[in-house]
């Protein structure tokens, strides 16, 4: 699913385009499972987002409320058929039965748009006031247009989330210094055509000169869907959730 370097910017992107009536939609309820549920609502400009939810089916909650992490799909996902974001990395294994320790979101971008930091923030923020998650444990993971979009949102928002996990993205390194201080875990394939590794690397690079400690892991003999082994990997998971934001790194 090639990629053009300008989703780095979001001015063309998914908030700007669907203005509708100031409304926000009905709360998700923390029922286990799966559920679609539909967010609009303002924040800078009219924003609407599609996504499904998947909520622990565990029955101790933690005292703080559950960890949450946002799913953000690649360009091949996008359209207004929610299944779609099933197809690849965390929601394509909830969908299949595993039991996250965490409440886990999955929002849907429409045909020929991308991702865009202010309807995340928005639907972030949404979340927070109606279901029983920890503020401090916001974490976010995506792979191509959303591994860019991962990187964007956080240069965007760097106050906001407890860690990153973008997998076959690029970042804008003339912010980089904005992450310096986010826990990063970056994911990409040495033979990745399609967003080239050296994108990614740049970012990796830019974040350390600013004194960031990022984990970038490279495999070798893998192309664009780097995410098939992230995601695949135990230890990302672990990772995650033993993020906090503020937390000493």
């Amino acid at each position: 699913m090639p990629e053009r370097r300008d989703c780095l910017k979001t001015g063309a992107s998914l908030a700007a385009t669907l203005l509708l009536p100031g409304r926000t939609a009905a709360a998700p309820t923390p029922k286990t499972g799966e559920h679609a549920q539909i967010f609009s609502g303002v924040v800078r400009k009219r924003v609407r987002l599609r996504f499904l939810i998947w909520t622990p089916r565990l029955a101790a909650r933690p005292a703080r409320g559950w960890p949450l992490l946002f799913f953000l799909h690649g360009s091949g996902e996008r359209g207004d058929d929610l299944s779609r974001v099933k197809v690849q990395g965390p929601p394509k294994y909830a969908a299949a039965g595993t039991d996250y320790p965490f409440v886990l979101v999955a929002p849907q971008v429409p045909e020929g748009l991308a991702w865009d930091s202010d309807a995340l923030e928005a639907l972030r923020a949404h979340l927070l006031r109606r279901l029983p998650v920890d503020a401090d444990r916001v974490l976010m993971t995506g792979l191509s247009m959303g591994g860019i979009g991962t990187w964007n949102y956080a240069v965007d928002y760097p106050d906001r989330l407890a860690g990153i996990a973008p997998v076959s993205g690029i970042g804008d390194i003339d912010r980089a210094a904005r992450v310096a201080q986010l826990p990063i875990w970056a994911f990409h394939g040495a033979r990745d055509d399609a967003v080239p590794i050296a994108g990614e690397q740049e970012m990796v690079d830019a974040v350390r000169a600013a004194g960031g400690n990022v984990r970038f892991t490279v495999y070798p003999d893998i192309g664009h869907n780097a995410w098939e082994q992230a995601y695949a990997d135990p230890q990302l998971y672990e990772w995650l959730l033993a993020q906090r934001r503020g937390a000493p790194r």
